[in-house]
């Protein structure tokens, strides 16, 4: 789902434009990311999604309006430009699986969507890749690794740490999430 598609639905469940928020939260004194979301959530009934995509919206309006190869751009610049061709390969793999792949890429990282549903991330870091896959109802193992606090976006994680990292299995396992759209 794109951002202008999260604060179309927001508007069109609470009634409430971008602008309407803003008034309210400079009432209510919100300033920060967490505490907005958290009151978007509590009083609006809203999902993470869409309340994420609102404080976005709220503290950072010029920010969604780059470009999403730009944005990937800066994901992977830096230390973090040796994972890029990694990333190349493993986003045209994964839009292999079909034609509603779709990317999301944020400040710090990259989401693979199936249509408007997230199934997996992908964060570089300066010594290693993190790889994020939605499976719902899959026991994390060794190398796929519950997510736990690293991303609630998403069940499990594995660390790769050399570019020949992603493998038939990890193929297997983002098709997989890619399959059950969760």
């Amino acid at each position: 789902m794109s951002f202008q598609a999260y604060l179309d639905t927001v508007q069109t469940q609470t009634g409430k434009t971008v602008a309407d928020f803003r008034i309210l939260a400079a009432e209510k004194g919100l300033t920060k990311h967490g505490e907005i979301v958290k009151w978007l959530k509590a009083e609006f009934e809203l999902g993470h999604g869409h309340a994420t995509a609102v404080a976005g919206a709220l503290l950072k309006p010029d920010a969604f309006k780059t470009p999403k190869a730009d944005k990937v751009d800066a994901v992977f610049s830096g230390k973090k430009a040796m994972w890029r061709p990694l990333y190349e390969a493993l986003l045209e793999t994964v839009q292999g699986f079909g034609e509603d792949v779709d990317i999301a890429p944020t400040e710090s990282y990259v989401s693979l969507l199936r249509g408007s549903k997230k199934f997996a991330i992908v964060q570089p870091g300066a010594g290693r890749l993190d790889l994020g896959i939605k499976r719902k109802d899959v026991e994390a193992t060794q190398r796929f690794e519950a997510a736990g606090s690293w991303n609630s976006m998403v069940t499990h994680r594995v660390r790769i740490t050399e570019l020949a990292g992603v493998d038939a299995e990890v193929v297997e396992w983002l098709r997989a999430a890619y399959q059950a759209g969760d």
